[in-house]
C-alpha cells in the first residue's frame, strides 16, 4: 500500500506531522472498524447490528445493585453544592466511594476490586455525572487513566503490589500534560534516563493538570527517553509522592467548572525511580497513554450524558410549570424545538456511548475512531443540550441554587480535555480516510495528470500504466466515480426491523456519499488537503454524525424488537427518529459546504485580525508561560481574591514569610 508521507508536493511540516502521528498510534489493525468502513462507503452491520451488548446478566444485576446504593447516597448525602462552592471533595466522600466499591469497580476481583466491565463502569459514571460532575471526573481519572494503566500494562508483580491498595484506599493520578505539552502528547519535555548501575531511572521535568495528583498515593508519569538507536521515545514510570525530588508545588487552581477536582503541578528533580516501576516497556509510554485515553474518552462521555439527562428533565418540567403570557412555556413552538432537540441529542449520546462501551467490552480490534467520535459527539451534543436547558429556565437557570448553571460550567471542559475537539476532528478525517487515500494514491501516480510533467511524458506514463491489470482494476471505478459522478451500487442492510428499513437505506446512502465526497475532495485538493483543516473538519464531522445515526438506528432497532410501550417508549421512539432527521440534514449541510463556504473570506479575516493583534503590546495580555516566542513578556494573571492551593511546603514557606 502507498505511503501518504511520500506523496509528491507534500510539505516537510505535513510530512513530519504524519510521521509523528503514525509513531504515536502505531500500526493500524488489519481489520477496519465501523468508522473506517464508512469512508469506503460501507456499513458493517455485523459490528453494529444487533446493538452491542455483551454484559452478562450476573454483572448487570450487580451493577444495578451498586447503582441503587450509589443513587441513594448521591440524592441524600452527597454534598455536591458544597463541593462546587468550596472547591474540594471532602476526604469522607472519597472514603465512602471506596467503601461502596465505586473506586475499585473495574479492578479485577483477585486484587480486591469489583471486576466489572466497561459498560457497567460507564453506567456508574453516568450516575455520578447526573449529580456531581467533579466527583465523576475524580472517579474517571482514578480508574481510567490512573490505575487503568497498571491494570492494562502492569506485570503480575506490579498488579499485586499496587492494585489492592488502589481498589480500597489509594487514589491514583496520571501525569501526561506539561506547561508546554497539551494535545501534542508526543512532545514530552520531562526526561528519564537509566542510571549507570541500571537500577533506577533518573526523572526530571514538570507536569501540569494531573487530576488528584496532590491527593494520590501513586501516579504514572510520561517521560522522554533516549533509546539505544539514538531516537527519543516516551517511557511510562510509576512514581509515589514520597520519592526524594518529587515536589507537588501547586495542589490545584481555581477554575470555571468541575471545581471540586484538584489538578496538581508537580516537579521532578533527579528522582530515582526503581526499575521495578517501569510500566510496559521502554519507549512504549505513549501506547500506555493512548490506550488509557480510549477508556477515558468514554467515561468523560458518560459523565456528560448524566448531566445532560438531568438538566433536560429539569428544564422540561420547568417549561410545563413556568407560565408567561398566560401560557406554560411548553406551549411555545420555539421552546418545543429545544425540548425536541434535547431529547434527540440525549438519546443519541446514550446510543453512541453504550455502543462504544459494547465495542470495548467485546474487545473489537479497531476502536480508535469510535472512541474519538464518542468523545467529540457526547461533549459537543451534551454541551448543546445543557445550553438549551439553561435557556429554557431563563434567569432562574443562571442561579447557583438551581444547579443547572453548575452542570453548564462543568460541561464546558469536556470539549477541551482528552484531546481537544478540533484535534479529534482532524484525527477522525485523517485516520478515517487514511487507508482509502493510500489505495487511491498509486492510481493517481500511475494514471493521473501531473502538472509538473510535459504533455508527452504524461501521455506516455498513462498509456503504459493503464495496461497493467491491477492499476486498471482500481482506476476505472475511481475514474468513473470522480469524473462522471457515478456512485457504486448501494448495499442492503438486512438485520434491521422492517419498520426501520427506510432509515437503514438512508444510512447506507449517506455512507456511500461520505466516501464519494472524500474521493472528490482528495482529487480536488490533492496534497493541499493536508493544509485545509476546515475541509477535513467537515468530512470528519460528517463521519461523526453518520456514526451517531448508525448507533441510534441500532439502539432503536433493539427497543422496537423488545416492545416500546408507554410514555417512555413513545418519547424514545420519537427522539430517535427526530435525531436521525437532524443527522441527515446536518450531513447534507456539511457536504454542501465542501463547495459553497466562506473559507476564503475566513482566511483573510483571520490574517487581518492576526496582523492587527501583532500591533498590540504583549504586556497587555496573559501569554503562555512556555511560549517559544514570547515567554515572560505578558502580564501576570490577577490572583487577588482567587482561592489558591499551594503545595504544603510552599504554603508553609508563604506562612513563614
Amino acid at each position: 500500500m502507498a505511503d501518504l508521507k511520500n506523496m509528491k508536493g507534500i510539505s516537510e511540516k505535513d510530512r513530519a506531522e504524519l510521521e509523528q502521528a503514525e509513531t504515536l498510534l502505531g500500526p493500524e489493525p488489519e481489520t477496519m472498524g465501523l468508522v473506517k468502513n464508512y469512508f469506503w462507503g460501507r456499513v458493517r452491520e455485523d459490528l453494529i447490528l444487533p446493538y452491542p451488548d455483551v454484559v452478562s446478566p450476573e454483572e448487570t444485576a450487580r451493577c444495578d445493585q451498586l447503582l441503587a446504593e450509589l443513587e441513594d447516597y448521591l440524592k441524600n448525602e452527597h454534598p455536591a453544592v458544597r463541593i462546587d462552592q468550596e472547591q474540594e471533595i471532602p476526604q469522607w466522600v472519597i472514603e465512602r466511594l471506596f467503601k461502596m466499591g465505586v473506586l475499585g469497580m473495574t479492578i479485577p476481583t483477585e486484587y480486591g476490586g469489583l471486576g466489572m466491565g466497561i459498560t457497567s463502569y460507564n453506567r456508574v459514571l453516568e450516575m455520578l455525572g447526573k449529580y456531581c460532575g467533579s466527583t465523576a471526573v475524580v472517579v474517571s481519572a482514578h480508574l481510567s487513566i490512573g490505575c487503568g494503566a497498571i491494570k492494562l500494562f502492569g506485570t503480575e508483580e506490579q498488579k499485586k503490589a499496587w492494585l489492592p491498595h488502589l481498589a480500597s484506599e489509594w487514589l491514583s493520578a496520571f501525569c501526561l500534560s506539561e506547561p508546554n505539552v497539551g494535545c501534542d502528547a508526543g512532545g514530552q519535555e520531562t526526561t528519564c534516563e537509566l542510571s549507570e548501575d541500571g537500577e533506577y531511572y533518573i526523572l526530571n521535568g514538570e507536569k501540569k493538570w494531573a487530576t488528584s495528583g496532590a491527593l494520590a498515593r501513586l501516579f504514572t508519569v510520561m517521560a522522554r527517553q533516549k533509546m539505544p538507536d539514538g531516537k527519543e521515545r516516551v517511557t511510562a514510570l510509576v512514581c509515589t509522592p514520597d520519592m526524594e525530588g518529587v515536589d507537588i508545588f501547586e495542589k490545584n487552581r481555581a477554575k470555571c467548572g468541575i471545581r471540586g477536582t484538584w489538578q496538581a503541578r508537580i516537579r521532578f528533580k533527579n528522582v530515582k525511580v526503581p526499575k521495578f516501576n517501569l510500566l510496559h516497556k521502554e519507549g512504549k509510554g505513549l501506547n500506555v497513554a493512548l490506550t488509557c485515553l480510549n477508556y477515558g474518552r468514554c467515561t468523560l462521555s458518560a459523565g456528560m450524558l448524566g448531566g445532560a439527562r438531568r438538566v433536560m428533565d429539569q428544564a422540561i418540567k420547568w417549561s410545563q410549570t413556568r407560565y408567561q403570557f398566560g401560557r406554560p412555556l411548553s406551549d411555545f413552538e420555539l421552546i418545543r424545538l429545544k425540548i425536541a432537540r434535547m431529547s434527540a441529542l440525549v438519546y443519541a449520546m446514550d446510543a453512541v456511548l453504550y455502543a462504544t462501551t459494547g465495542f470495548l467490552d467485546r474487545k473489537d480490534d479497531d476502536i480508535m475512531l469510535e472512541t474519538a467520535i464518542c468523545k467529540v459527539f457526547c461533549s459537543e451534543m451534551g454541551w448543546r443540550a445543557v445550553n438549551d436547558a439553561l435557556q429554557i429556565m431563563g434567569g432562574e437557570g443562571y442561579m447557583t441554587e438551581n444547579e443547572v448553571e453548575r452542570v453548564f460550567r462543568d460541561s464546558r471542559i469536556n470539549l477541551i480535555v482528552e484531546g481537544a475537539n478540533e484535534v479529534m476532528q482532524r484525527f477522525i478525517f485523517g485516520y478515517g480516510g487514511k487507508q482509502l487515500a493510500e489505495y487511491m494514491l498509486p492510481v493517481k501516480e500511475a494514471v493521473g495528470w501531473d502538472k509538473d510533467e510535459s504533455l508527452g511524458a504524461n501521455i506516455t506514463r498513462i498509456l503504459k500504466n493503464i495496461r497493467k491489470k491491477d492499476i486498471r482494476r482500481a482506476a476505472l471505478p475511481l475514474g468513473t466515480e470522480i469524473f462522471l459522478h457515478i456512485r457504486p451500487r448501494m448495499q442492503h442492510i438486512r438485520k434491521v426491523d422492517g419498520s426501520l428499513r427506510g432509515r437503514a437505506r438512508t444510512l447506507v446512502r449517506l455512507a456511500r456519499e461520505l466516501s464519494h465526497q472524500f474521493k472528490l475532495a482528495s482529487a480536488r485538493f490533492e496534497e493541499k488537503i493536508l493544509e485545509r483543516q476546515a475541509i477535513q473538519a467537515r468530512l470528519g464531522d460528517a463521519a461523526m454524525w453518520l456514526h451517531a445515526y448508525a448507533c441510534t438506528l441500532s439502539k432503536l432497532d433493539k427497543q422496537v424488537r423488545a416492545g416500546m410501550n408507554g410514555p417512555e417508549g413513545e418519547r424514545d421512539r420519537e427522539a430517535a427518529l427526530h435525531f436521525m432527521d437532524m443527522a441527515e440534514q446536518e450531513i447534507e449541510r456539511l457536504f454542501g459546504e465542501l463547495y459553497r463556504n466562506t473559507d476564503a473570506s475566513m482566511r483573510k479575516a483571520a490574517e487581518a485580525a492576526l496582523r492587527y493583534n501583532d500591533t498590540l503590546p504583549n504586556n497587555l495580555f496573559i501569554i503562555p508561560e512556555k511560549s517559544p516566542v514570547a515567554a515572560g513578556t505578558g502580564r501576570p494573571p490577577v490572583r487577588d481574591g482567587v482561592k489558591l492551593f499551594p503545595g504544603d511546603a510552599h504554603a508553609q514557606s508563604q506562612t513563614n514569610a
